[in-house]
């Protein structure tokens, strides 16, 4: 059901102007979503408060409650026409009166951790871009009909809002800003393998994939007490993101997920200064997929003590820099990090940091397709405080092209996830295969530091082609060439 609303929506959309893009699409559908997923929400609350003998005093004021003025329903429970909005009118009240006021929850609201301070942010991001105030109209009953009361129910349509990042991820260039593959982020995960209690971080937050996945694990199987919930829900997930969009976006799957109040910052993370990272800033775990390609500015390098107007190695700095001691890191980053600069290029440096500062035990190598940019890439995983000896690579082959048809699944991904628990039990070349192999830090070069992956068991066969075969070809080509010379002068 939520599948089919989604493309019905996607085609008023398209109809009823102001929306032209998939980005566009989500972020419309989004704060719509919310709303209605808010009232269900209310309605929980209200009922749990009930059972516990409780008033519940409403979030959203009466005139402002989706049943109020999105959805009002006759005595027979059936949408009632001659109170519901529409056209110019709903639009009216929509831009004039919700918006405003849901905005202004971002003021009163009693602090930045509470659910009704993330309205208020959300609303102040956001506006209605749905020219039609029919369109509007055709989407809240569409959205009307989706129930977000059960577990299932909640599981079901968060998932098909990831879709929907998903494909808005693939809406242009600068696609991984919104979506990194969510096969890669979980074997990520269970490589990091993070616990209830330790704080999770990641500075380039994009639409949350690792923070809701890391929800995800962190629950999936398990009865949380109350104090476990509460750590989940208020001391666990950390973020910043520097995108409008992206930053509401993430707040948004956040919640959606079952996080009320994220701890996301709508940030430039790299405008702060490293050098005043205390221990207090610290977290235990940093997930991420820093941006790709992009410049900084000079004064944006002067945070830094390796300056460089690569944003992603800016972002590596700022994640060594903001883990605790031996805190654990997974982080995404362009292959080409391995081996940019001679000796004493800022990447060489950066790479010398990494190595004597932390325990860069593992690379995992990836194929361009994993990317829609088609970018190449490689995970680093490290912990940190402790020098590396040894870095294992894996290299993942597969025997078929990546794309968007034909996606990263996580089975792709579980030879490796299998061979890098063998690699961190210290038995000599358990880990190693043909995809896999050990590098001892003293074969590395100690002036460029070069990391790249040279896979040393990957074989390389060339096979021959018989001369006589290769003059039959030539022959039988020329034979080809010469009638097609012959059919054009006879049209001549």
């Amino acid at each position: 059901m939520f599948e089919q609303t989604f493309k019905n929506i996607d085609d008023i959309l398209r109809k009823a102007g102001g929306s032209q893009t998939e980005l566009d699409y989500v972020e419309q559908t989004s704060w719509i979503l919310f709303l209605k997923y808010l009232d269900d929400l209310e309605k929980d609350k209200a009922v749990a408060a009930k059972l516990r003998g409780e008033e519940y005093t409403p979030i959203i004021a009466p005139e402002y409650q989706w049943s109020n003025w999105a959805m009002p329903l006759d005595v027979n429970g059936k949408l009632d026409y001659n109170k519901a909005l529409t056209g110019d009118d709903l639009n009216e009240f929509v831009n004039l009166k919700l918006f405003p006021y849901l905005k202004n929850f971002k003021t009163i609201a009693q602090s930045s951790d509470t659910i009704e301070y993330k309205i208020g942010e959300i609303f102040s991001e956001l506006k209605n871009k749905i020219a039609s105030g029919y369109g509007l109209r055709e989407i809240i009953e569409l959205i009307g009909k989706l129930r977000f009361r059960t577990h299932a129910e909640k599981h079901e349509m968060s998932h098909l809002y990831e879709a929907k990042i998903k494909n808005m991820g693939n809406a242009g260039r600068n696609g991984g800003e919104y979506y990194t593959p969510r096969p890669l982020i979980t074997t990520i995960i269970k490589v990091v393998d993070p616990k209830i209690g330790q704080t999770i971080y990641d500075g380039a937050v994009g639409s949350a994939g690792f923070l809701v996945e890391a929800f995800e694990y962190l629950i999936k199987d398990k009865e949380l007490t109350t104090t476990e919930s509460e750590t989940l829900q208020k001391h666990t997930f950390y973020g910043k993101e520097k995108g409008s969009l992206a930053y509401i976006i993430a707040i948004m799957n956040m919640i959606l997920h079952g996080i009320e109040a994220p701890n996301i910052i709508h940030t430039n993370t790299l405008t702060e200064n490293i050098a005043d990272i205390q221990e207090k800033d610290r977290y235990d775990i940093v997930l991420a997929n820093p941006p790709f390609g992009g410049k900084e500015r000079t004064e944006v390098q002067h945070n830094f003590p390796i300056k460089t107007g690569e944003t992603a190695s800016l972002f590596l700095q700022h994640f060594i820099k903001i883990l605790k001691a031996r805190g654990k890191a997974g982080i995404v980053i362009k292959n080409t990090f391995l081996s940019n600069g001679g000796a004493g290029s800022a990447d060489a440096r950066l790479r010398q940091q990494l190595l004597e500062n932390n325990n860069l035990h593992t690379i995992l190598d990836l194929p361009a397709g994993v990317f829609t940019a088609g970018v190449k890439t490689v995970v680093l995983f490290f912990t940190k405080g402790e020098p590396t000896q040894k870095v294992w690579y894996y290299q993942l082959n597969l025997n078929r092209n990546l794309g968007k048809t034909n996606p990263l699944n996580e089975q792709d991904l579980a030879e490796f996830v299998e061979l890098q628990k063998l690699a961190l039990s210290g038995v000599e070349g358990a880990a190693d295969s043909d995809n896999s192999w050990s590098v001892d830090i003293a074969d590395i070069d100690p002036n460029t530091f070069d990391l790249s992956v040279k896979n040393p068991n990957k074989k390389t066969e060339t096979t021959l082609r018989d001369p006589q075969d290769i003059l039959i070809e030539i022959q039988s080509l020329d034979s080809q060439s010469q009638e097609i010379l012959q059919g054009i002068k006879e049209l001549l």
